[in-house]
């Protein structure tokens, strides 16, 4: 891998460590489902890493950088 390809990666793994915490809080609040994180999260003003709106796949691809 080269060197832009590991920025990008470390710069994706912050920025899902930065919004990780929004997203278990929503979820402890009984919102489970994709399509209602990515709402909640865009109903906060949460951005997403390229500045735009959640969507359900956007959130599948966060929870998909997450240890757990």
């Amino acid at each position: 891998m080269g060197r832009a390809h590991e920025a990008n990666r470390a710069a994706a793994d912050q920025f899902a460590a930065n919004v990780l915490p929004i997203v278990r809080t929503i979820q402890a609040s009984g919102i489970t489902s994709l399509a209602g994180i990515a709402q909640a999260l865009n109903a906060r003003g949460v951005r997403t890493a390229r500045g735009g709106e959640w969507h359900a796949s956007t959130v599948r691809n966060l929870l998909a950088r997450s240890p757990a």
